[in-house]
């Protein structure tokens, strides 16, 4: 049964640029902040102190099945 949260397509492209960024993570101020504003709501994301954003563990579980599909 499908419980998560929909992710709209530009959301699952904020989730997979943010995955590719790594450890450096992604700063606050591009095009895709909403998306990453809103994927931090849902658990996926998390600001840093020093204003950028990186993946949580919920993140990177979501962008394997979801973007990878892996599970």
């Amino acid at each position: 049964m499908f419980n998560q949260p929909y992710l709209e397509t530009c959301c699952r492209s904020a989730l997979h640029r943010l995955s590719l960024c790594g450890a450096p993570g992604r700063p606050a101020g591009l095009k895709d902040g909403p998306c990453l504003e809103r994927l931090s709501a849902m658990g996926f994301v998390r600001a840093r102190p020093d204003g950028r954003y990186e993946l949580t563990v919920a993140g990177i579980d979501r962008h394997a099945s979801e973007i990878l599909h892996l599970t």
